[in-house]
């Protein structure tokens, strides 16, 4: 059960303030799912995003059918009754003191146009609107887009390196290699994630700290394959390939070593002790090795 103090009222109002200026701004129309037909079209809408082999919809409108019915999350974006976008989350233990965010996905339709941003926010509202204090979800660390929405875009944060952690998926985004993830935890009252909603990304400049001293653990080599390097200082950098999705049809095997290295190096560092304080755009991920 949830023991922290509720929410204020002006943090909730502000939250659905700023979730409906994004959805405004992208040119949707964002809401709770609960109809059959409705959950039918977003599971079908996933099965097309993750190029999903037959029979393996990621989600299936029965689960969904189950999750809103049981009071969980289930949203869809829609311009002109079409619909680009959704999200699907389901209560944490304990209680109702988080949300695990399970699946978020836009079409190509909508690419572009802040459309997941907007969802996620959506997503932020609902869940300070019932006292939920923080929304946890896992993405791939290789896939350098979504390390900067949820770190920078969002001001999400790294919490724990999950190895193979959903097994083969056999889709066109994952290929058939391991699926490590990282779990990100969104702290949604904190003053980081509240910059964040009103469209302040946390910027981070990997150039700089490299000139103050930080380490490169992971680099990127001539050839596009990984190079390891040394940990040795309070601020470590990890580099990620810039379209892992891309290598991974057509050099599997330096895909492959990506994500053998990047286990290495950044399950490493954040097994012994170190914290992700950000990701620059650019393709780095921020270690800091200091004591707190």
């Amino acid at each position: 059960m949830n023991t922290e103090l509720p929410v204020a009222s002006a943090l909730r109002d502000e939250a659905v303030a700023v979730a409906r200026a994004a959805a405004a701004a992208s040119g949707v129309e964002i809401r709770e799912l609960t109809e059959i037909a409705e959950l039918t079209e977003i599971g079908a809408l996933f099965e097309t995003i993750w190029q999903s082999a037959p029979g393996t919809r990621p989600v299936n409108t029965e689960m969904l059918r189950a999750l809103t019915s049981a009071g969980n999350y289930v949203a869809g974006a829609f311009a002109d009754g079409e619909l680009l976008g959704g999200c699907v989350g389901f209560f944490g233990n304990p209680g109702k003191a988080s949300l695990h965010s399970h699946i978020a996905g836009v079409a190509k339709a909508g690419a572009g146009r802040g459309i997941g941003y907007a969802l996620k926010l959506h997503q932020r509202g609902w869940a300070l609107a019932q006292d939920v204090l923080a929304i946890k979800w896992t993405f791939d660390p290789l896939i350098r887009r979504n390390a900067y929405f949820n770190l920078g875009k969002l001001g999400a944060l790294p919490v724990r390196y999950l190895r193979d952690f959903y097994g083969p998926m056999e889709d066109g985004i994952n290929g058939s290699g391991d699926t490590d993830r990282l779990m990100v935890s969104w702290a949604l009252k904190s003053e980081a994630v509240r910059t964040a909603a009103f469209g302040e990304p946390i910027r981070i400049d990997a150039n700089a700290l490299r000139e103050d001293g930080a380490a490169v653990a992971l680099s990127i080599g001539e050839d596009g394959g990984p190079v390891e390097g040394s940990a040795d200082a309070p601020v470590a950098l990890v580099a990620v390939p810039p379209d892992i999705e891309g290598l991974r049809r057509s050099n599997p095997g330096q895909a492959a070593a990506w994500r053998a290295a990047l286990r290495d190096s950044l399950a490493g560092l954040m097994t012994s002790g170190g914290r992700v304080t950000g990701f620059d755009r650019a393709g780095w991920y921020v270690i800091s090795k200091e004591e707190q």
